[in-house]
């Protein structure tokens, strides 16, 4: 009976299309999701692997699914990273291929994302595409008016979450919300920021300038050679004679609980067996899959878990149904006319369901998956927790016996098996009793690291009840009380039954509220082990006040201004809520045209179409072999012995190659720098948790990641030292890299002098800046192929080429000629990409070389965050003397700087956060500074290395200094900047002429035009209004050192006239190969008949290869742009030495000479067209300053700690900008990234150092709902300045700098917030001064604002009840 069943519903081939073309598979690994399937088996690659969790976006695809039925199609949006390949039979993807290419014209998305400026390394814009695209064809599907011609029925408000699961590194979001704002039928086009279509302050731009939109989409997303297929298959599965063969790929798809149950109870199955509906869990740490499975049961076509009911008393809702198609029927029920009553309970459900996870994962995720990975593990769920508060039951079918359970029961069960089948969901209608005039009360909160999803929440919460009036008392009693919490740290969502008991026929006053807080406190108590638990204990209080003060007598409401404050100062709405505005100001420099004109990033609309190749997208040769790192979880110990659990993933194991496998004459090396080597393998000890200790070779990538997490290593740390990971652990074991006296920054002036002058001194205070991960959205990635004669090809995703070159020759001991690196572009690097990938690509290598097949390596992104190390962590404590007007006198730092393991570049970092802490005046300025050597992951360059921890450092100086004297910290930051004088004093070798010293005026600029005193003044008023809700504004300046470095580039003109160039510099996102490209068309344009500009399209930049250009040098520092394009101007000028006399000659015999006949003719003529050039900045003014300010406005809320960016106002100086559209890009950008390293991003490690915020569930990049609700920016042109490139200035990190004034902004909200509750803060110090670190969250803005807040202020109301007898 088993075996029959099982051979009906098994799967034996699979039919799907993708960008129209049929696709027929058989034969496949039923664990193969989608998107391993679209990169290796067709020639689409597009979309990408980013994270593997559906955390990041990269991956998304556009799935179609047609209904015979009702001969409909729907779209969505997946991850195809966690779909599965057979989940997608009958189905039609769509990839960004798809909606348009090369050879078939690119579609208007794909254009818009392009002429928007909404391409940085483009590594994400793939994905972006298909968010935006697939929210616009569902918009169009919608019952609304028809749009003007030209747009969508998307909103602008819709238009600005439409890829709010999309994460992007690069570009700050701002150009994207643009691009996807132009589709909206109610945007203002004048509203929209710097874009190609038509130029900033043209009045009235018409839709027409725009890349032409189909209403609909214009794509035929399901073809309809599908749709006959469909319904023979229909026809076929429904013929009770008819038996499919038995499945080879182990893929089953039952058509009924009883075949279901006849399937698991055969003998074909086993533990390697997986259920799945969506397989989203997948993606979920803590419960990814550990090894392969080898069968699949898809339950998603069990018709009982797909339906529907509607009932009298509410609904039921199949357990395989998707959250969005859950949050699609809730909305149904709001607006059904038999429901009225419902609707409050069903729109608070929907809405916070909208808050789960990413469109793209609740378009697959089922909600009966969510309910019981709750049930089946301490899973942090809000949707347990809501239904839970909304009085679920659910329907669960054991065996033969169907059960109807409670939600709190079910979740209180031991943990289901494959067994039990839950399904289906049953949420009742509540409504108000009119006849006994009671009221129905429903609220749900959520406190995560995001506002619109894409976070796990710390805690959840959902208040159910009814209140009516006690007319005696005049106050509301409540009653069927629901109070659900859950992902406190709890095993499943409660009920705090004991508080509903405690509140039901209460009077509402302040000390009953108090009563039910204190005993919410009792039951609430998170397991050990959970992270930040007094915050999630703290905000479930918030929430429940939330809930009972607006119902209770002698409270005001959280959400109500005091006074007579107006509508706008009021925290009555969720300022996250508010939409996205921002204004851009540039100026063009018409000098060198095409060179100062904003045109599009070269390549772009390659990125937008996915026919952009990055290393992962070279098609994999024939034989190759896929690596994955296995590393040590230990600090400091022998590693004894790897071996590996018996498993499925470990039988996929080629080989193993380690530190022995590397050749004799070859080194142990991995990493190298001026300063010294980094072993490439842990032998015989792995020095640090997250060491490589060797590679595992598989026949794909997932097989190799998989066998990896098979690895079972046994150390031993038998006559070694404890480890040291800690800086103080270093200060007590001196254990110290050293600082050579050139690199060692330089004291100025007598401290002691300056402090003996002082009016008053902080002798002692800290400041301390945590790491940050690099978080570029294409992993470390390698492909080596070997060659003949002993040699090897490269292709790195690297920041260095020639170094990369360097180390994998010396690895392998053969010269530095048989090793080519070649990069083409990069899919994020900020410093990352430099020192840190050399690893990666010499581990290739050496298993390239030893199996003699090409091998690739593309980390996994955990693995990728627990090895590859990120930004310096500093401590610094400073003491500072100032005079009592705020003019400081005299500041001496003691700082250590956790480098890590090796030297990497450490030993640079104590001159730029000195430089950095140099951008102020203090009079004299001392500091002992000491570079740790501790067992943690290297740490190395990242975006503004050191200027970054040095810039938060000065200004929390500042700040400290304001709030001892109480005055606006602008005033003390004022008083102390720098004179020209003062400035040559501190920046000898860079300060240049008086007039490039611009700081002054631009910080005058900013405050002007941002009204920087009167939002000051309204931020007073409004704090003063609002007691639950505070906000800070703070502006800081930027003083920024730029060292340019040598550079090669060759400039070749073929014989049709067309150019190729090379340059050293890599293009990673910030522009470098556009800059190039309008360098070199302005250069060789003086021979043009219509100038350079015409010469544009002809350009071609070729990618860095290492035995064609050498010397191609670091791509860091900001500088590598204007020096490759100084390279280029040098050879072109070369070109044009030697064209001018053949062009004179032509000029003689006819006026008008074309750029083909001067080129053919100088062919004729044996001349040279190619020329290469190593340029070399000057000796004298090689170093100059970058001059900035910036300002933010925060919000904070008081009761969860979230905060809110109100406003961001930028102002930069570009010198002349070689191209405004780049350099805004990377303003605006970089500021971004700040936010990250400054408030959300924390980086953490266990006790061994090793990192276990390693996925995209726990480390919150800056997303697009967290950006500044008002972001402007500014990109002045600041005339003439000799020694730079065309006048030029750097542009790619100096503004993340700027972004300590987000953390400032922050400080000020705080300290208003504790001023309000002055007597709740720590006693026996001032409640205005305190120390706050990086990052700052919500979980420590919470904490420094007093976790006891609100029982402290329900304790003097009470206290004034019990006094006036109320």
């Amino acid at each position: 009976m088993a075996a029959t069943a099982t051979a009906v519903v098994a799967v034996d081939k699979l039919v799907f299309a993708l960008n129209g073309r049929r696709y027929e598979v058989a034969g496949v690994d039923p664990s193969t999701r989608l998107l391993e399937f679209i990169r290796t088996r067709t020639p689409f690659k597009g979309t990408k692997l980013g994270c593997g969790e559906g955390g990041c976006g990269a991956c998304v695809v556009l799935i179609a699914k047609y209904n015979p039925t009702t001969d409909e199609v729907t779209e969505f949006t997946a991850s195809s990273c966690l779909t599965l390949l057979y989940s997608i039979n009958f189905c039609s993807v769509i990839t960004t291929e798809g909606l348009g290419n090369t050879q078939d014209g690119f579609h208007a998305v794909q254009k818009r994302m392009s002429g928007f400026h909404a391409s940085q390394c483009g590594f994400c814009t793939p994905g972006m595409c298909m968010s935006i695209f697939t929210s616009l064809i569902n918009a169009d599907k919608s019952k609304r008016p028809e749009p003007p011609k030209g747009f969508s029925k998307l909103k602008v408000a819709e238009a600005e979450r439409a890829f709010s699961g999309n994460m992007c590194r690069c570009t700050g979001y701002r150009p994207i919300v643009d691009a996807c704002k132009s589709f909206a039928s109610d945007v203002d086009l004048e509203d929209l920021g710097l874009n190609v279509f038509w130029n900033k302050g043209d009045r009235n731009p018409d839709v027409s300038e725009l890349p032409s939109y189909t209403l609909g989409g214009g794509v035929c997303t399901f073809p309809d050679f599908l749709k006959p297929e469909i319904k023979s298959s229909i026809d076929h599965l429904n013929d009770p004679c008819i038996a499919v063969a038995a499945s080879r790929e182990g893929w089953y798809h039952p058509r009924s609980i009883r075949e279901y149950y006849e399937l698991i109870n055969s003998c074909l199955f086993s533990d390697s067996v997986k259920v799945v509906v969506g397989n989203t869990s997948s993606g979920v740490p803590g419960y990814k899959d550990q090894d392969l499975y080898n069968k699949y049961i898809d339950i998603g076509s069990i018709p009982e878990l797909s339906k529907t009911v509607r009932r009298e008393s509410g609904f039921e809702i199949g357990a395989a149904t998707a959250i969005s198609k859950t949050i699609e029927i809730l909305e149904q029920e709001c607006e059904s006319v038999s429901s009225p009553n419902g609707s409050l309970v069903f729109r608070k459900l929907a809405d916070h369901m909208s808050k789960v996870a990413t469109p793209f994962v609740r378009n697959t995720a089922s909600i009966g998956g969510n309910i019981i990975l709750a049930q089946k593990y301490p899973f942090p769920s809000d949707i347990a927790t809501i239904l839970l508060g909304a009085g679920a039951t659910v329907c669960l079918q054991v065996a033969t016996e169907r059960r109807q359970v409670t939600l709190d029961e079910f979740l209180e069960q031991p943990p289901l098996d494959a067994t039990t089948l839950l399904l289906s969901i049953f949420i009742p209608h509540w409504i108000s009793d009119c006849q006994a005039e009671t009221s129905l009360l429903f609220e749900t909160y959520r406190a995560a690291p995001r506002p619109l999803g894409n976070a796990v929440s710390y805690v959840n919460c959902a208040f159910l009840g009814h209140a009516s009036v006690d007319e005696q008392s005049d106050t509301l009693v409540l009653s069927n009380l629901r109070l659900a919490f859950g992902a406190y740290g709890t095993e499943h969502a409660i009920r705090a039954k004991k508080v509903e008991e405690f509140l039901t026929g209460k009077s509402l006053t302040a000390s009953v509220v108090l009563g039910a807080i204190h005993l919410l406190r009792e039951a609430i108590v998170p397991l050990e082990g959970t992270s930040h638990p007094e915050y999630r204990v703290s905000a479930a209080v918030g929430f429940l006040f939330s809930f009972l003060s607006p119902l209770s007598k002698g409270i005001p409401e959280p959400g109500k201004a005091r006074g007579s404050g107006s509508a706008d100062s009021a925290d009555t709405d969720d300022p996250s809520n508010l939409s996205l505005s921002s204004r851009q100001e540039t100026i063009s420099n018409g000098e060198y045209k095409p060179v100062g004109e904003p045109i599009k990033k070269y390549g772009v609309e390659l990125q937008a179409s996915g026919e952009a190749v990055y290393v992962d997208d070279i098609p994999a040769p024939k034989n190759c072999l896929y690596g994955e790192f296995i590393y040590s979880t230990q600090p400091l110990a022998y590693v004894k012995s790897i071996k590996f659990k018996s498993s499925l993933a470990s039988e996929k194991i080629v080989t193993v190659v380690s530190a022995k496998d590397i050749p004799s004459g070859g080194q142990n090396i991995g990493s190298t720098f001026m300063f010294g080597d980094e072993p490439l393998f842990g032998d015989p000890i792995a020095e640090y948790a997250g060491q490589a200790l060797g590679v595992v070779i598989a026949e794909t990538q997932r097989c190799a990641d998989m066998a990896a997490k098979q690895v079972l290593i046994e150390y031993d740390t038998k006559d070694l030292s404890p480890p040291i990971i800690t800086v103080e652990q270093a200060v007590e074991n001196s254990s110290y890299f050293k600082v050579p006296p050139e690199y060692f920054p330089k004291e100025v002036g007598d401290v002691s002098k300056g402090m003996a002058e002082a009016d008053h001194k902080i002798p002692s205070a800290e400041v301390k800046l945590a790491s940050e991960y690099y978080f570029y959205m294409e992993t470390q990635t390698a492909l080596a192929i070997p060659d003949e004669d002993n040699t090897l090809v490269v292709y790195s995703s690297s920041q260095y080429p020639e170094l990369a070159q360097s180390v994998i020759a010396r690895c392998l001991g053969i010269p530095f000629s048989n090793v080519r690196v070649i990069t083409r572009r990069v899919g994020g690097g900020f410093g990352g990409k430099a020192f840190r990938s050399f690893q990666v690509a010499t581990a290739a290598a050496l298993c390239a070389y030893k199996l003699r097949r090409p091998v690739r390596m593309y980390l996994n992104r955990n693995t990728d965050m627990v090895m590859i190390g990120g930004r310096h962590p500093v401590k610094a404590h400073y003491s500072v003397g100032f005079k009592s007007d705020g003019k400081i006198t005299a500041l001496h730092l003691d700082m250590l700087i956790n480098a890590g393991i090796s030297e990497d570049a450490s030993p640079l970092m104590p001159g730029t956060i000195i430089s950095s802490v140099k951008k102020y005046n203090w009079g004299a300025l001392s500091f002992d500074i000491k570079v740790c050597k501790t067992n943690n992951t290297s740490k190395s360059v990242m975006r503004a290395p050191g200027d970054t921890q040095g810039s938060l450092i000065a200004d929390a100086v500042i700040e400290h200094v304001a709030s001892v004297l109480a005055v606006d910290a602008n005033s003390v930051r004022e008083k102390n900047f720098h004179t020209y004088d003062s400035l040559q004093l501190y920046y000898p070798d860079s300060a240049g002429e008086a007039s490039t010293y611009t700081l002054h005026s631009i910080f005058d600029r900013l405050v002007s035009t941002s009204k920087y005193l009167d939002r000051a003044e309204s931020i007073k008023q409004f704090n003063s209004s609002n007691k639950w809700r505070k906000r800070g504004i703070s502006c800081v300046p930027l003083i920024f050192n730029v060292e340019p470095k040598a550079a090669p580039g060759r400039v070749s003109v073929l014989n049709d006239g067309s150019i190729v160039v090379e340059v050293g510099g890599i293009e990673i996102g910030q522009g470098l190969w556009t800059k190039v490209q309008q360098m070199t068309a302005f250069a060789l344009g003086q021979l043009w008949p219509d100038g350079g500009e015409g010469i544009l399209g002809r350009v071609r930049v070729l990618q860095a290869d290492t035995l064609n250009l050498i010397q191609g040098g670091l791509t860091a520092g900001s500088t590598s742009s204007e020096s490759s394009c100084a390279a280029t101007l040098q050879a072109c000028n070369m070109l044009i030495n030697r064209l001018k006399p053949v062009f004179d000659r032509l000029q003689q015999q006819s006026e008008k000479v074309s750029w083909d006949t001067l080129i053919s003719q100088a062919s004729k003529e044996s001349v040279n067209l190619s020329a290469s050039a190593y340029w070399v900045p000057g000796q004298v003014f090689n170093k100059y300053l970058n001059y900035g300010a910036g300002i933010s406005e925060v919000e904070i809320d008081l009761l969860t700690g979230a905060i809110t960016l109100l406003r961001g106002d930028l102002v930069y100086d570009c010198g002349k900008s070689l191209n405004p559209a780049v350099d805004l890009g990377q303003i605006e950008g970089s500021f971004i990234q700040g936010i990250g390293f400054f408030i959300y991003e924390e980086y953490i490690t266990n006790s061994d150092g090793l990192m276990i915020s390693n996925s995209t569930w726990d480390y919150k990049i800056p997303s697009v709902d967290i950006i500044p609700k008002q972001f402007n920016a500014e990109v002045l042109n600041t005339g003439y300045h000799k020694n730079r490139v065309l006048s030029s200035k750097a542009s790619g990190e100096p503004a993340l700098v700027l972004c300590s004034s987000v953390h400032c902004a922050l400080r000020e909200a705080i300290r208003a917030a504790r001023q309000e509750f002055a007597d709740s803060t720590r006693s026996g110090s001032s409640p205005l001064e305190f120390q706050m670190d990086v990052p700052a969250p919500m979980t420590i803005v919470k904490e420094l604002c007093g976790f006891d807040i609100v029982d402290k202020y329900l304790e003097s109301l009470s206290t004034h009840e019990s006094a006036t007898g109320a």
